[in-house]
């Protein structure tokens, strides 16, 4: 459906007011639209004080201790519950007990940041460095995780401040080591699931959270389910018989096995699956063989990576692969070792969840919610939607011209960070008033 046909089907003229948007909603007993509105423009200055003091102390994933113990700190001076800290190694949870009876509904916000060395040039740009594959690197949220702390921060004290016309209960989830680590099996959302943050007496029925993208500023975007991709990595050794170059005969060259095996994968999508179901990409971005250039090697390594959006495809895309390599690798005498590496699943939106909350969504940012095609960037937010319902949107900070995430030059517009915390603010309130 087309964003002017919600518009006309939810009668949600773009050009009403946040106040006269909220005559048309239910009335929350002193928490509604248009407080959340006011309270955001009032928490607004104090929200980009915390993106930006988090912006220059940035830490690399499960190394967030400072982060944590920043944001462990502002949640117990707000009044919170519960406050646990050293969740997942350095993961902080706060409970947050409405002063009505209703649902447990779950936030969350990610905390790490890239290996990047930041050439911004603001005034309050990372100067920070970190250790990362036994590396000094420069260390820069390059990606909005500090936008998004700050705006669960500022929901924190939005909520908080209401508590007592909160009809149930939120968990705030900040959440670690979302951009992946190495040499361990676990870690981030699904640690945090394994060691019980959606289970126990708070035990959440939803979870929402957000994503900075590049989209126009104050937008929001969303997608019923796939809206980021699966991701697996992939490592292949094909194995030759070294030989000379002038007489590649006496060898198997491993080289032109390559060759023709990147160039099949490539058509595993195009040709071997139901493209037209979902979208399916494979590529390889690492190649390596051979010294001098009158040898054939012994082998070639490479590495790539896997995105699907549909469970079945993916499995079908992984046995498609092993079969393409091996039969390939055997036609020419070598051998292929091929591992899988298992990444995030789909960012899967439960569609009814999604279905109810987008009037939501078009209240808080009338006339800028846009229905988007999937993202083939993968999240670990889909760890949490494998065990409850969760929505996962997009939030507009794009700058005319900015880089997009992971560039060293990446920046955002935090006039953007103030409708993040009223999108946040409202799907939990409009989800409990649901119950």
């Amino acid at each position: 459906m087309r964003r002017s046909d919600w518009i006309k089907k939810l009668a949600l003229p773009a050009m009403l007011s946040s106040v006269a948007l909220a005559a048309v909603l239910p009335a929350h007993a002193g928490l509604d639209l248009a407080t959340i509105d006011a309270e955001a423009k009032a928490l607004e200055a104090k929200v980009i004080k915390w993106r930006r003091h988090l912006h220059e102390h940035p830490e690399l994933s499960n190394q967030e201790h400072k982060t944590a113990a920043y944001i462990a700190k502002h949640l117990k001076a707000l009044g919170f519950d519960e406050v646990q800290e050293g969740v997942a190694k350095t993961g902080v949870v706060g409970v947050l007990v409405g002063g009505k009876p209703g649902p447990v509904v779950a936030l969350r916000s990610d905390m790490d940041a890239l290996p990047v060395t930041e050439e911004t040039g603001l005034p309050f740009a990372s100067k920070a460095k970190g250790m990362f594959k036994d590396k000094e690197v420069g260390v820069m949220h390059a990606c909005g995780h500090d936008g998004h702390m700050s705006i669960l921060m500022g929901v924190a004290e939005l909520l908080a401040k209401h508590r007592e016309d909160l009809p149930g209960t939120v968990k705030f989830i900040f959440q670690p080591a979302e951009e992946g680590m190495e040499g361990i099996e676990t870690w981030g959302a699904k640690q945090m699931v394994e060691e019980g943050v959606l289970k126990g007496k708070h035990a959440p029925e939803v979870i929402f959270g957000l994503h900075i993208f590049p989209f126009p500023a104050g937008s929001l975007a969303y997608r019923a389910e796939g809206f980021m991709a699966a991701q697996d990595r992939f490592e292949l050794t094909i194995q030759g018989k070294q030989t000379h170059g002038s007489a590649p005969w006496s060898g198997v060259d491993p080289i032109t096995t390559a060759g023709q095996v990147v160039t099949a994968i490539q058509l595993i999508p195009a040709r071997q699956l139901p493209i037209t179901e979902a979208p399916a990409v494979v590529s390889v971005g690492s190649i390596h063989g051979g010294v001098r250039n009158n040898i054939i090697p012994d082998k070639v390594d490479m590495e790539g990576t896997i995105r699907t959006y549909d469970v079945k495809m993916r499995e079908t895309l992984h046995k498609h692969l092993h079969r393409t390599v091996e039969n390939i690798s055997a036609a020419s005498g070598a051998t292929a070792d091929l591992e899988i590496v298992p990444g995030y699943p789909v960012t899967f939106n439960d569609p009814e969840l999604t279905r109810q909350m987008l009037p939501t969504l078009e209240k808080v940012s009338p006339g800028k919610v846009m229905e988007i095609k999937p993202i083939t960037a993968a999240e670990d937010f889909s760890y949490f939607q494998q065990q409850i319902p969760g929505l996962f949107i997009g939030l507009g900070a794009g700058k005319p011209g900015a880089a997009y995430n992971h560039s060293p030059k990446f920046d955002l517009d935090e006039a953007a960070l103030k409708t993040g915390v009223k999108a946040l603010s409202a799907l939990t309130l409009d989800y409990m008033n649901s119950k």
